[in-house]
């Protein structure tokens, strides 16, 4: 009886140090009637490679297993078919005399409220960079054995910033009359402080949330709260690139899981590469396979592998959360092939959904190759991207109000701008913007102009596209000293943080030049709810003339036509020049001062511009 007890607990524990193997299962878990059937699970610990898994539940079959180059690595490639029903199965693990098994969960799909809707030129996006909005839990600043801790009022680091934080103001994005929410990356980067990464944009755990903003659990409470509110969510992914303390990099899968640094070095930063007709086969891999940071890894999407565990990922996330839509990163630096395959996997799946992928290319029509069906693009390429990060129309806005190009000079540059819509599939997709995260403070930008900086506001919130506010734009916000170029642009926001004297979250607590631009940012936003001239009009606008730019938006339901008027006197616009769209109404409704207006003598203040509802 004892020896038989013997062998029986030799037999034993190597299964228990099988078990003990796994270290990390991706994704933990999945769910049932997924739009997709295929299900990478990949399994990591000692030597988990050498083992091979079996499966017996209904509707669940495993089609490969692969290991790869580390012995550490095992990836269960299973057909999940329909007919799989909401429930936990085992997967057996065995390798000569040693077995294990672990629980799998299939889930029921979410199916109540508002998820996965999409965004469009209906909405008026905020982006917010988590980090630098609110602190609503001073408990996480600073989580032990994490690599950085928080340091208030250094803008090089950390400041405290959190999930909560965002839950606890949610009012103030509904006041301002805000419709989708952009939050820069909220992974895990578990980064160095010398390095940092509050920007989010350095992953060192692509299923995580770092805990310093909270958990998985608290994220999907924000994207359900957001939702309750009638607004919706925008997740910023990056697929180009991890942060180099990526629990990858103590152990690649494979030797070319991420490019050689020693034979890339850094990107080129050049996108007008990829669409370059003319580019150098250098450019081009220094382009996509060039790191973009030293701290940055470059991720090899054409390692099969690597790229199934990315559009999972991606997938993850979009049924975890109930996420609205995606913001690609740095969108023209990885396989352009893999990204439209990525693109396309993700709107098969989610047919309502939406993704804008950062296109920072310097050419209207360098930028539009990144578009799905791009007009021009004859070597059989497409993206299968439906929005754009519209750059151009940034870079547009701020000559318009700084430079003096002649004949061109000033709101021309609207103009010539605009006139290049030809070459995109479809301009109204564009998420346009006055300044983002990566860029100097429009208001900065142009002198502390406020008269041209209201005028551009006008313009973002009533021409093409789907307009993008940066946080604290609302409130006419510049830069502020500090150690480097990014965090002048990237402060906190007044009232977010304990340590406060005033709250910009309150109308008491802001300045009232502060309250004026919010009023004006609100006026306009809450109007643009309804103007459905706005989300679906076509655009007809006249040559500037003697720094005056009218352009009309006109939908069979609503008219509405935008004078600017970059003079320092007062303009009257010439009615006869404006016939083909004015002879059909009799009067109007200024939107800004809520006042009437004869369309017989329209007077437009120097450097003001109106918006006009019109009448019949």
């Amino acid at each position: 009886m004892k020896r038989t007890y013997f062998l029986f607990l030799l037999l034993l524990i190597p299964s228990m140090s099988a078990a003990q193997n796994i270290e990390r299962i991706e994704p933990s878990h999945w769910w049932a009637q997924m739009p997709v059937q295929e299900l990478q699970i990949t399994l990591y610990g000692k030597d988990i490679g050498l083992y091979r898994a079996a499966i017996d539940y209904p509707g669940v079959e495993i089609r490969k297993q692969i290991s790869v180059d580390s012995p550490n690595y095992l990836f269960i490639y299973l057909d999940v078919s329909k007919t799989a029903e909401p429930g936990t199965f085992s997967v057996t693990l065995t390798h000569h005399n040693k077995s294990t098994e672990f629980a799998y969960e299939l889930r029921p799909r979410e199916t109540r409220g508002r998820r996965n809707m999409g965004f469009d030129a209906s909405d008026v996006i905020y982006l917010m960079m988590p980090d630098r909005f609110a602190n609503g839990d001073p408990s996480n600043d600073s989580i032990e054995g994490m690599l950085e801790k928080a340091r208030f009022g250094d803008l090089t680091r950390r400041q405290g910033g959190d999930i909560q934080g965002v839950i606890n103001n949610l009012n103030y994005l509904d006041e301002l009359g805000m419709t989708a929410v952009w939050f820069t990356p909220m992974f895990e980067n578990d980064m160095t402080a010398q390095y940092g990464a509050y920007h989010g944009y350095a992953a060192t755990d692509l299923y995580k949330v770092d805990p310093r903003f909270g958990s998985n659990e608290l994220y999907k409470a924000l994207v359900d709260s957001v939702h309750e509110r009638g607004m919706k969510v925008i997740m910023d992914m990056i697929h180009n690139h991890i942060g180099d303390k990526h629990w990858w990099m103590k152990d690649l899968p494979t030797a070319d899981w991420v490019h050689d640094f020693e034979r890339f070095g850094q990107t080129n930063f050049r996108g007008s590469v990829a669409s370059d007709p003319y580019a150098s086969e250098f450019d081009q891999l220094k382009l996509t396979d060039g790191w973009f940071v030293p701290e940055m890894p470059d991720l090899n999407q054409n390692n099969e592998l690597l790229a199934d565990y990315l559009i999972q990922n991606t997938l993850w996330w979009i049924e975890y959360s109930g996420v609205d839509g995606i913001r690609m990163d740095t969108y023209v630096y990885p396989d352009k092939d893999y990204m439209a395959k990525w693109s396309e996997k993700v709107l098969e799946a989610y047919p309502d959904f939406n993704i804008v992928g950062e296109a920072w290319v310097n050419t209207v029509s360098g930028q539009s190759f990144w578009q799905e069906n791009a007009p021009g693009v004859d070597d059989g390429y497409d993206s299968n991207l439906p929005s754009l990060t519209d750059f151009n129309f940034s870079f547009a806005v701020r000559d318009a109000f700084t430079q003096d190009f002649g004949w061109q000079n000033g709101l021309s540059r609207l103009y010539y701008f605009l006139s290049q819509d030809f070459v995109y599939h479809d301009p109204m997709k564009n998420v346009t913007f006055l300044d983002n995260h990566d860029m100097s403070r429009f208001y900065e930008h142009i002198g502390k102009e406020e008269d041209f900086f209201k005028m551009a506001l006008v313009y973002l919130m009533t021409t093409r596209g789907i307009p993008q506010l940066y946080y604290g734009t609302e409130l006419m916000m510049g830069h502020t000293e500090t150690q480097g170029d990014d965090e002048a642009w990237r402060q906190t926001m007044p009232g977010g943080w304990p340590e406060d004297e005033r709250s910009v979250f309150t109308k008491e607590g802001r300045t009232d030049k502060e309250n004026e631009i919010f009023e004006l940012v609100r006026t306009l936003a809450q109007w643009r709810k309804t103007a459905i001239a706005t989300h679906e009009g076509k655009l007809v606008h006249f040559i500037p003339e003697n720094g005056l730019y009218v352009y009309f938006r006109v939908h069979d339901e609503q008219t509405i036509m935008v004078a600017l008027n970059s003079n320092e006197d007062t303009s009257e616009l010439n009615e006869n020049r404006y016939n083909e769209i004015l002879s059909r109404f009799t009067s109007g409704y200024e939107i800004i001062s809520g006042e009437q207006v004869s369309l017989n003598n329209i007077q437009i203040e120097g450097r003001s511009a109106v918006i006009i509802e019109l009448k019949n």
